[in-house]
C-alpha cells in the first residue's frame, strides 16, 4: 500500500445523524477517537447520544461514560428525542459507566492521579456488552482539579491508546470557553484524538445560530468549513449540508398558469413548471392576491398546491381568498390545497427548513407558495437566511415543483434592492408590484423584471383589484421614473423626440 492511495482504505463507520456522514464523506474513521468540542448548549451531549441511538439502531451496542450528568438525568433529558435508554439498557444495548459526581462528594486528589481504575471499569464494559461505539462526556470534568497539563496529556493518551487497541469508535466531548478560539478548555484534549469536530452556537444580531466545523481529519478528507444544524424534538441533531445541492436540476420546457390569463401573456405563457418565481412589492399591492391566483390557477389544473403562510393565519387567509373569489376551503376538501402557517419566531431558520421539507415530502405537491420570506428574513441572520433560500429553492427544484414566493420591499415607493438580502439572483422569474404616485392618486403597477429562458412582456402595466382578483390593464405611457419611486408625466412631444433619437 503505498501513501498515494493509503487514505482509499481507511475504514470509516457511519454514524447515520443527518447530514454528517456527507460532510465527513462517509462517517467517522472506525476504530478511531474523534473529539466534539463546544460550548455550554452547542449540543455535544445530545450528539454523543445520538451516536450510540444510531448504532443501537443498526444493531451496534454502546457504552456512554459520563463525567458530569448522572445516568438518571440523561435517561429522563434524552426522553424528549424519543429515545428509550432504560429498555435499551434492560435489551443490554446501552450501558453506563458513571463516573459523575455525587451529591455532596468533594474530590481531593493527593500524590499522583491517573486513569487506570477508569479505564478498567471501560473496558469491562465494552467487553461484557460487545460494544462498537463509545462515548465519553465531558473529558474536562475529570481534569478540572488537575493542574499538571503534562499528566492531563499523558491520561489521554493512556485513554485514546485503550480505545484504539478495543477497535471500538469513540466520540469525546470537550467544553471550549469561546467559540472562536481555543478548541478547547485545557488546550490539550485536542493533540489525542486523531479527528475534531467543532459544535458552536453563536449569538448575532439577538439571534443564535447552530454550526458545526469538521477541524481535523487525520487520513481522509472532509467538507471544509461551518455548516448549520439544528436539534429536533423526535430526531436530536439534524445537519443542513449546503455543499450536498448540485446544479443538475432538470429543466422543463412545461408551461404552468399563474392563474392570470393576462400575467400569462407578459411571461410569454406562462411560468415553467420547474421555475422558482419571486414576486415583490411594497405592503398592499397584492402579493397575497397573486399567491391566491397561483393556487387557485394549480387546483383548476388538477394540481396539488401547498401554501406555507408566516404573517396571517388561516382564518386571514381564507377570508381574504374568499373575499376575491376563491374557495380555499373547499379545496383542502377536495385534498388539492394545504396551507401551512407558522409564526417565524416559533423556531430557527434550520428547524423551519428541514420541516417543510418534510410536509413537502409527505404531501407531493406540484405548486409551493411561500408567504412571505420577509417574515422569516426577520428572525435570522443575512447568512442564515441566505442558506435557507438556497436550501428550499434547489430542494423544490429538485422536486420539479413550481415555487412562488413573496417578499416586502421596504420601501412603499421603488428602492434601490428588490429584497434587502438580495436573493434575487438566486430566483428564475421576478415580478416586480408597485404603488404608481400620479396626480394624487395612487395607482398599481406590474411589471415582469426577468423570466430565464423566456420572452416576456417589458411594460410596466396598471393593474386594480377588485371582488373578483387581479386584472391587469395597459401599459403607463408618457410616465418614468416608476421602478425608482420617483414616476414623473412625460409630454408627448417629449416621448416622440426621445423615441426619434433611437431611430
Amino acid at each position: 500500500m503505498t501513501p498515494d492511495n493509503e487514505k482509499d482504505y481507511l475504514e470509516k463507520l457511519e454514524t447515520a445523524i443527518p447530514g454528517f456522514d456527507f460532510l465527513s464523506q462517509g462517517g467517522l474513521p472506525k476504530g478511531r477517537a474523534t473529539l466534539i468540542a463546544g460550548t455550554a448548549g452547542s449540543s455535544k451531549t445530545i450528539f454523543a447520544c445520538q451516536f450510540l441511538v444510531e448504532g443501537i439502531k443498526r444493531g451496534e451496542n454502546g457504552v456512554f461514560v459520563t463525567f458530569e450528568e448522572p445516568p438518571q438525568a440523561l435517561r429522563k433529558n434524552m426522553r424528549g428525542f424519543g429515545w428509550n435508554i432504560a429498555q435499551w439498557e434492560l435489551e443490554r444495548k446501552w450501558a453506563f459507566v458513571d463516573a459523575s459526581p455525587q451529591p455532596g462528594e468533594r474530590m481531593i486528589v493527593t500524590g499522583e492521579y491517573d486513569l487506570g481504575a477508569l479505564i478498567s471499569r471501560i473496558e469491562y464494559a465494552i467487553r461484557k456488552y460487545d460494544a462498537k461505539r463509545v462515548s465519553l462526556d465531558s473529558l474536562g470534568a475529570i481534569f478540572s482539579h488537575l493542574t499538571d497539563s503534562a499528566q492531563v496529556r499523558n491520561d489521554l493518551f493512556c485513554l485514546a491508546s485503550a480505545l484504539r487497541e478495543l477497535g471500538v469508535t469513540a466520540i469525546m466531548t470537550a467544553e471550549r470557553i469561546q467559540e472562536y478560539g481555543e478548541i478547547s478548555r485545557y488546550g490539550v484534549e485536542e493533540f489525542v484524538a486523531d479527528n475534531v469536530v467543532i459544535l458552536r452556537n453563536v449569538l448575532a444580531d439577538e439571534k443564535r445560530r447552530r454550526t458545526i466545523e469538521i477541524l481535523k481529519y487525520r487520513g481522509t478528507d472532509h467538507q471544509k468549513g461551518e455548516y448549520p444544524f439544528t436539534v429536533i424534538a423526535g430526531r436530536g441533531v439534524v445537519i443542513v449540508p449546503l455543499s450536498a445541492i448540485e446544479l443538475e436540476q432538470k429543466s422543463s420546457n412545461i408551461r404552468i398558469t399563474s392563474g392570470s390569463e393576462e400575467l400569462d401573456r407578459m411571461c410569454g405563457g406562462g411560468f415553467f413548471r420547474d421555475s422558482v418565481i419571486l414576486v415583490s412589492g411594497a405592503t398592499g399591492t397584492g402579493k397575497t392576491l397573486m399567491v391566491t391566483e397561483f393556487m387557485a390557477g394549480g387546483v383548476e389544473s388538477k394540481e396539488r398546491c401547498l401554501i406555507f403562510a408566516f404573517e396571517e393565519s388561516r382564518e386571514q387567509l381564507f377570508r381574504n381568498a374568499i373575499g376575491w373569489g376563491v374557495d380555499f376551503q373547499q379545496m383542502e376538501r377536495e385534498g388539492k390545497l394545504k396551507v401551512v402557517c407558522r409564526y417565524p419566531e416559533t423556531t430557527g431558520l434550520e428547524t423551519h427548513l428541514i420541516n417543510m421539507k418534510e410536509i413537502i415530502e409527505e404531501f407531493k405537491p406540484n405548486r409551493v407558495a411561500v408567504d412571505s420570506l420577509s417574515a422569516l428574513e426577520r428572525v435570522s441572520s443575512l447568512k442564515g437566511f441566505r442558506e435557507f433560500i438556497i436550501g428550499l429553492t434547489s430542494f423544490i427544484k429538485q422536486k420539479e415543483i413550481g415555487g412562488l414566493f413573496t417578499s416586502t420591499t421596504p420601501n412603499l415607493l421603488g428602492g434601490a434592492s428588490i429584497t434587502d438580502a438580495h436573493i434575487s439572483t438566486i430566483t428564475d422569474s421576478i415580478i416586480l408590484l408597485r404603488y404608481v404616485e400620479m396626480y394624487g392618486e395612487m395607482r398599481r403597477g406590474i411589471t415582469v423584471l426577468k423570466m430565464r429562458g423566456s420572452m416576456h412582456d417589458k411594460d410596466i402595466r396598471e393593474f386594480s383589484i377588485d371582488h373578483q382578483g387581479m386584472h391587469i390593464g395597459k401599459p403607463f405611457r408618457n410616465v418614468t421614473g416608476i421602478l425608482s419611486g420617483s414616476p414623473m408625466y412625460t409630454a408627448q412631444n417629449e416621448v416622440d423626440r426621445l423615441s426619434n433619437m433611437f431611430e
